[in-house]
């Protein structure tokens, strides 16, 4: 039984271990979109805890008007 248990906890080992390498190219660096994914999610929480989201809706809509549309 002690056997079933060592696999088991290998196998979840093995895959905590591919998950986290999720991404990363042989050099070592993560792809962009995979680093972005892992960010923008505490990104928009931060900036809608924080009321950054009115900042830079104030700031599109300044660009759009300089644009002319």
């Amino acid at each position: 039984m002690s056997h079933t248990a060592h696999r088991a906890a290998a196998r979840t080992q093995r895959r905590l271990t591919s998950f986290a390498a999720l991404g990363v190219r042989p050099g070592g660096s993560r792809h962009p979109l995979v680093a972005a994914a892992m960010v923008l999610p505490m990104a928009v929480l931060l900036a809608i805890g924080f009321g950054g989201v009115d900042a830079v809706v104030m700031q599109a809509s300044s660009v759009v008007g300089m644009l002319g549309r």
